[in-house]
């Protein structure tokens, strides 16, 4: 029976476009056989809530492909962005009765859930494993913190020069060759843009514009775009 679970285990997280990135990087194969038995594959279409802000916290997980994006909403019924979840990221927060953040997502998305009791006795008995976690998050409480500090002190270019770059590290999207434009499709609306980084949708748009005119990206439609010159972006 062990030698099927183990095999099981195996096939699931050989099939994982993320396993190298996420959580289970790391993990033994005890570890991993502990964690796999739990795991379920779960897909949401573009706009589908994974869970809402006040509820119960039902699961955690790994974000296998797509992006997520966590949003808050304000006394006054306005939504607003608090962050954004790329594939290897975890998903969700243990021992937590309700969920702080609605978790919604910005298009086709793949995920590996748990159920959050399960899981957190899974930590317990295996500390090393409850260790990465803490590690990740407090990463995670160190870009927060650097996000405060971009809307806090830089210009409105810097923050969209820095968003775009930050895309383009995480999105995976498709070049030609290795050193090649690095194409992919914005996982937000302009509005949502301008939300994350504190701006309004015209100046987003200004800047995007801008920084089309000089080389460093091309726009395709609605969402596409590409990276064209990367030392200019990164001049920015």
């Amino acid at each position: 029976m062990a030698g099927i679970v183990a095999s099981m285990t195996a096939q699931l997280c050989s099939d994982c476009a993320v396993r190298d990135r996420a959580l289970c990087a790391s993990l033994d194969d005890v570890e991993l056989e502990a964690l796999n038995t739990l795991g379920q594959k779960r897909r949401l279409a573009r706009g589908e809530t994974l869970q809402w802000a006040g509820e119960e916290s039902l699961v955690c997980g790994n974000l296998v492909s797509g992006v997520l994006k966590l949003s808050a909403t304000t006394p006054d019924g306005r939504e607003q962005v608090v962050g954004l979840l790329y594939p290897a990221d975890f998903v969700g927060r243990p021992w937590a009765e309700t969920a702080d953040f609605t978790i919604t997502a910005l298009g086709d998305v793949e995920l590996c859930v748990f159920p959050r009791g399960p899981f957190e006795r899974v930590l317990e008995d295996h500390v090393r494993m409850e260790r990465l976690l803490l590690q990740r998050t407090l990463a995670a409480l160190d870009e927060a913190r650097g996000r405060m500090l971009t809307l806090a002190r830089l210009s409105a270019r810097e923050k969209l020069a820095g968003f775009l770059l930050d895309l383009a590290d995480r999105s995976h999207g498709c070049s030609a060759t290795a050193f090649g434009p690095l194409t992919f499709d914005l996982p937000l609306t302009r509005g949502e843009i301008a939300e994350v980084l504190g701006l309004t949708i015209e100046t987003v748009s200004r800047q995007l514009s801008k920084l089309k005119a000089e080389g460093a990206i091309n726009l395709m439609g609605a969402r596409g775009i590409t990276i064209r010159d990367r030392a200019k972006l990164e001049a920015a």
